[in-house]
């Protein structure tokens, strides 16, 4: 990895001053939505609901950082948001408003120093994405390489840490409420992983894991860090060429199969295989190439790597809802790390649990949710689940659930988004085969190290 031209003073290190400018934007820029808000309740109005939804996401975009990151990903957790909110905030995920070119100048000569551009044969001025907590330009290579240049905007590390102090007030409203979670290490959970995402280092470590661990997957290709022209604040990688992946659902059902099943492999077989998750699994993070023969997965930033004990939970409550055996399946909740469970509690979290297994527990050719819309999948059994926690409730959700939860439903949106039709149980049974939690864990270890994150 390069090093930034100056190391004796980080002016975007976590600070005070830096989170108490944070907290102000942020409350500047959410005011305005909360003026819409209190306009609709004055003035009323038939799209009052979408009209407090854009404002309050035009607001996070503006913000930039976490609070923009977590509307995106509680957009893709089934009847946390109304509709209309969840269809704004997922928005952010492909429509972030990009900095413009005096930030990048100036991120560029911090990383790289005042003769930066001249590392390059050309750069170009246009984000070609935008995101919440950094963008990425093209740019090539005097070799003649394309690479895409992924920049962390300012004052992230302070932001994370002003952000995270308002989502756990924001949580702490929603769990007095609502009653049904306790989300307190759910909390915890997604500061760990918003920290992650901060140290571009890490996240050329992880393009280096998801390499390792697919280099057996020929129709997987991930992107490859260059390390001369990356930082902890800029990463700079090979560009990767592909459609996206919504541009095939109208195309021929074999083609649409065969994508599903790519995507499949994409996500199990790193979890089954070493206990590790891409744990940001919206469908900007997909291309594909080749007319559908193969896929580029883009994004390594949320990655979570699991101690192997908790994917032997993951495949002893498969096995559970398998055999319909209660008693296997409480002692797989316990391997999750579910705590003070009863049995009124399990038959609870096993309306959840039948939805999510379902599919590769149901051996036929079928689509993920006969009937479902992407936008609906889960809503509906996610409704039931709360509704029965709040008499029952309430459920302290382990840390390990929160992104294993959110990506299974974002894998089966993009399933549903493909109208795939395919036999889960079979590919399930496949990427099972030779399965131990210690060859899980042996695996992992070499991959881990190999990567340079053991």
């Amino acid at each position: 990895m390069s090093q930034p031209p100056s190391d004796t003073f980080d002016p975007e290190r976590n600070r005070l001053s830096g989170r108490i400018a944070r907290t102000a934007k942020v409350g500047a820029n959410l005011s305005g939505a909360g003026l819409t808000f209190a306009a609709q309740s004055l003035f009323g109005g038939d799209k009052g609901d979408e009209r407090i939804a854009r404002a309050m996401a035009a607001a996070l975009g503006k913000s930039k950082g976490p609070l923009m990151k977590v509307a995106q990903m509680v957009s893709t957790v089934p009847d946390l948001l109304p509709p209309e909110y969840a269809a704004e905030f997922a928005k952010l995920q492909a429509e972030a408003p990009a900095m413009g070119w005096p930030f990048v100048k100036r991120r560029m000569r911090a990383e790289l120093g005042a003769d930066w551009e001249g590392r390059f044969a050309g750069f170009g001025k246009e984000a070609s994405h935008a995101a919440s907590l950094g963008q990425v330009h093209a740019a090539t290579l005097h070799d003649g390489r394309k690479v895409a240049c992924k920049l962390q905007y300012p004052d992230m590390a302070s932001a994370v840490e002003s952000d995270i102090g308002q989502l756990r007030t924001l949580l702490g409203l929603f769990k007095r409420m609502d009653g049904s979670i306790d989300a307190d290490e759910m909390v915890e959970e997604i500061t760990d992983r918003l920290r992650e995402e901060l140290d571009y280092e890490r996240e050329a470590k992880h393009m280096a894991l998801y390499r390792d661990m697919l280099a057996d997957k020929a129709f997987i290709t991930c992107p490859e860090p260059v390390a001369e022209l990356s930082t902890a604040r800029l990463i700079t990688m090979t560009w990767m060429e592909g459609a996206r992946l919504d541009a095939f659902e109208g195309a021929p059902q074999a083609t649409r199969n065969q994508i599903a099943e790519m995507l499949f492999w994409t996500w199990w077989a790193p979890m089954n295989s070493y206990a590790v998750i891409h744990g940001d699994p919206h469908l900007g993070n997909y291309q594909v190439t080749g007319g559908g023969a193969g896929i580029n997965l883009l994004d390594f930033g949320c990655v979570r790597i699991f101690p192997p004990a908790f994917v032997a939970g993951v495949v002893d409550l498969y096995r559970a809802m398998l055999h319909d055996d209660f008693d296997a399946a409480y002692a797989a909740y316990e391997a999750w790390g579910f705590q003070n469970l009863s049995r009124e509690l399990v038959e609870v979290l096993n309306v959840w649990a039948r939805f999510i297994y379902g599919p590769i527990i149901d051996n036929r050719v079928r689509t993920v949710a006969d009937g479902v819309s992407a936008g609906e999948y889960g809503r509906k059994e996610a409704f039931r689940v709360r509704q029965l926690l709040k008499e029952k409730g309430p459920v302290k959700i382990p840390r390990e659930f929160v992104f294993m939860d959110r990506a299974a439903i974002g894998l089966g949106a993009a399933y549903l988004r493909l109208g795939a039709e395919l036999n889960f149980h079979e590919l399930f049974e496949q990427s099972l085969e030779g399965f131990s939690v210690e060859k899980v864990a042996a695996r992992q270890a070499e991959a881990l190290g190999r990567a340079g994150l053991g």
